[in-house]
């Protein structure tokens, strides 16, 4: 009898498609499950007649098929296995095109900026209400980070380290919104904490 090195290595690398699934499909999972169901439970019943308990069988045997239900139910919502090494996936951002439906963090940090400003362009009260505070925030943040205190804690600091310009532009609303020039310098001044 004469056999191939592609004969051995190949017999299980094709997939089996359910039109060229055999009619006994079915019938040879569950025998193939209640086989390992009867081997597993086999092994545990030994295992505890070994060290001297005693559990009634059928526990044994809906645990088993519990593990065995939520093993296959994982192994169905499991994610696809990496690509392997070497092959190239296509990325985001391929020569000439932009993938636009490609969740990018910053173009999510930009948006949660670029929305709140140009809804609030015309609009003083909508400035002082959600585009401030989160000036204040990232301010206080970068107080925090960097020298240890924020506006409220030690403001007499905080206003030292903050500049006149910023302290004033954080603290006091402003009569109309800011242009983009005077946004530029606040977030310059932010920048410099």
């Amino acid at each position: 009898m004469s056999t191939s090195i592609d004969d051995l290595l190949g017999s299980g690398q094709e997939p089996v498609g359910d039109a060229e699934r055999p009619s006994g499909g079915r019938a040879r999972g569950l025998l193939r499950t209640a086989a390992v169901t009867a081997a597993v439970v086999v092994v545990i019943v030994v295992g505890l007649r070994a060290v001297g308990l005693r559990v009634p069988l059928w526990i044994i045997v809906a645990g088993v098929l519990a593990v065995l239900a939520v093993r296959r139910v994982t192994a169905a919502l499991s994610p696809p296995p990496p690509p392997r090494a070497g092959v190239r996936a296509s990325a985001g951002e391929e020569p000439g095109s932009w993938n636009w439906s490609a969740r990018d963090a910053l173009r999510t940090a930009i948006n949660g900026w670029e929305r709140p400003l140009d809804w609030c362009a015309d609009n003083r009260e909508r400035f002082t209400e959600r585009v401030l505070p989160r000036l204040g925030e990232l301010a206080d943040e970068r107080l925090r980070q960097r020298h240890g205190v924020t506006r409220e804690s030690d403001p007499a600091r905080a206003r030292a380290l903050m500049g006149e310009p910023l302290w004033t532009f954080l603290a006091t609303p402003a009569r109309r919104p800011p242009t983009p020039r005077d946004l530029a310098a606040i977030v310059a001044e932010l920048e410099k904490l």
